[in-house]
């Protein structure tokens, strides 16, 4: 570091210019110590981040939660959930959307689902594990039409109907098990109030996202009896009886078929696209890097890719000038990794990717450490899903998705761009900087009234302030009010793949014993 240049100091006296030197060399040897004590205190703090993640209240619609790891310390569990902490309360009606589903082990982890007067349960089974599901008699089995080849049910997401309101949770764990106790996970939840009358036709960006998911499952309508309501018929439509006026994030679904017109920006990649564009964010963030975080990758070629990050480097910084394109990097568990995690290989069936697939040689430059050490999860292998634009510690946005890294799950476009082609379900949440403030957070489990809801759009009366998007590891803007912390599960900036790394794949054979003398397959 260079010494700071004192101006109109030449003609001093000599004693007095070495005196100042002397100085000026015992305050730089201050601030260099000064700096290394913040440095390592930095890596100390965010050795343990998660430690002290403990949002407000207020601020927990606005963030996500990590899914509890069993076999982890304590400390990287802090303000970590588990099923049990979602389904909980006086539910009416319960939609359970997912791809796999073990019933017996749903019931045996949250055992008031037996008192629940209607269960929906949308899946993605295949036909010889659906014969195993219909056992309950108020329970309804609907998996959606699937009219493109190779496609899945894949949107993990709940959605509670209380008394109260509506609770919808948007996550990435398939109802089994090891999902739920022995993986990298994340779950975002928010209450939402039933309307007022005078509100009924009025709608929000949320609801609109919401109602044009659940009108494509197409799942058979029922009638349900509620409080104040009576005997209504349940359909998608029914959710538009809630007031979700407070969400500041938007959905992002994916429904399969050949979308044109209008409906090309409805879905996948088009949809987070036309969002993005519509979004302001700081200068910081004009070409920063993007992260693909994922379990699951498709075949995949150039083409694609640059498609995918034109749509991930959408939006404007504050002089309207495009972001323009960000630098992608895949995180992504190695053989290593696998080998030495939680439950050993076994947690590599959990990754299905093919050799064929994951060992292209496009995809080399790519390849990122899953390092998750301020969140004690470096063992605890990532099923969740995230999509981030990042500077720092800083995000730009951040996605929370069952979608993988795949054509099937994202869209590609044909037809010389007119044609978005999709073949699967998804869903996910994405968090964007926000200018609504909110002084309560609605809930249908705690004695709070829906008046206590209070949101409001900045006034011209107070100074407008964008929310920040953070990541556990920022630690000079945790006590400000404006600042939304996100727990990302692993490091940012992500620590490239040495030349010993492998990226895991599926169908290969690793003879290496793991952790409890097993090899693989």
């Amino acid at each position: 570091m260079k010494r700071p240049l004192t101006e109109g100091v030449q003609d001093e006296p000599l004693t007095q210019k070495r005196s100042r030197q002397v100085s000026e060399d015992e305050a730089l040897a201050r601030r260099l110590q000064t700096e290394l004590n913040e440095d390592t205190q930095n890596t100390k703090n965010s050795a343990e981040a998660i430690r002290n993640f403990k949002p407000s209240e207020d601020k927990i619609p606005q963030t996500f939660r990590l899914m509890k790891v069993k076999g982890l310390q304590p400390w990287a569990n802090t303000s970590s959930v588990s099923i049990a902490d979602v389904i909980q309360g006086n539910v009416l009606i319960a939609v359970l959307s997912n791809y796999m589903v073990d019933i017996d082990w749903l019931m045996s982890a949250c055992p008031n689902l037996k008192n629940i007067p209607h269960v929906l349960v949308v899946h993605g089974e295949s036909d010889g594990r659906q014969a195993n599901m219909k056992k309950l008699g108020n329970w309804i089995f609907h998996k959606p039409s699937l009219p493109i080849a190779w496609g899945t049910h894949h949107s993990k997401a709940m959605f509670l109907v209380y008394p109260e309101g509506v609770r919808i949770i948007v996550h990435t764990a398939n109802l089994i098990y090891v999902d739920w106790n022995n993986k990298s996970q994340g779950l975002w939840m928010q209450d939402f109030p039933w309307k007022n009358q005078d509100c009924l036709n009025k709608g929000s960006g949320f609801e609109t996202d919401l109602i044009d998911y659940l009108s494509s499952l197409k799942w058979p309508e029922f009638s349900v009896k509620l409080p104040e309501l009576g005997s209504i018929s349940f359909n998608s439509s029914f959710f538009k009886r809630f007031d979700y006026s407070s969400a500041t994030v938007r959905l992002i679904g994916s429904v399969p078929g050949y979308h044109t017109g209008s409906n090309i920006k409805k879905w996948g990649h088009m949809k987070l696209r036309s969002i993005l564009q519509d979004c302001v964010f700081d200068k910081e963030f004009q070409n920063s890097p993007l992260i693909y975080q994922f379990s699951s990758l498709g075949s995949l070629d150039e083409k694609w890719m640059s498609e995918f990050a034109f749509s991930m480097s959408s939006g404007v910084s504050d002089d309207k000038k495009p972001l323009g394109l960000g630098e992608p990097l895949i995180v992504w568990p190695t053989v290593e990794d696998i080998r030495c995690s939680l439950e050993g290989y076994a947690a590599g069936s959990c990754v299905p990717s093919p050799q064929k697939n994951v060992e292209k040689p496009f995809l080399k430059k790519y390849w990122a450490k899953w390092k998750a050490t301020h969140t004690g999860r470096c063992r605890a292998i990532p099923h969740i899903k995230t999509f981030t634009r990042y500077n720092g510690q800083n995000l730009a946005w951040f996605l929370l998705t069952s979608a993988n890294l795949s054509k099937a799950a994202w869209g590609a476009l044909q037809k010389n761009n007119t044609q978005l082609m999709i073949r699967s379900y998804e869903l996910g949440v994405l968090f964007l900087p926000s200018s609504t403030i909110h002084a309560h957070a609605f809930s249908c489990t705690e004695n709070r009234t829906p008046s206590e809801n209070i949101h409001t759009s900045s006034s011209k009366t107070h100074e407008e302030k964008r929310t920040k998007l953070v990541t556990l590891s920022s630690l000079h803007t945790k006590k400000m009010s404006d600042v939304i912390t996100l727990p990302v599960p692993y490091e940012l900036p992500p620590q490239l793949y040495s030349s010993e790394d492998v990226p895991w794949s599926w169908d290969r054979q690793y003879k290496k014993r793991d952790v409890f003398g097993q090899v693989w397959p």
